[in-house]
């Protein structure tokens, strides 16, 4: 599985140093928690819209978050159309916690 290194430790860290994003890191882990979409969010993700209503912020802002987590590689991004959709990215949130649990 590997490990992460410090600039990657870094930029999660920073990632999840805002409360919102922090919490949609959270919520994603239950993608059902969500409004039905077309496809499942287990197969896809959460489409953005739905973070966007559950954040109670606008468009642009529920974009920059995800973006934000995309590039500390915490959200992987499925393009479906024009909409994204996102899901967590399992594999380094496992090493994020193993690094936590070992080396802080």
């Amino acid at each position: 599985m590997g490990e992460l290194s410090d600039d990657q430790l870094v930029s999660a860290f920073k990632a999840l140093g805002h409360p919102t994003r922090l919490a949609i890191l959270g919520w994603l882990k239950d993608g059902n928690s969500f409004p039905p979409q077309d496809r499942p969010a287990e197969e896809v993700g959460v489409c953005l819209k739905h973070i966007q209503a559950r954040a109670e912020v606008s468009q642009s802002t529920a974009s920059q978050f995800m973006a934000t987590l995309q590039r500390a590689d915490l959200v992987i991004c499925t393009r479906i159309g024009q909409f994204s959709h996102y899901r967590r990215n399992e594999q380094t949130i496992a090493k994020l916690g193993k690094a936590i649990g070992s080396n802080i």
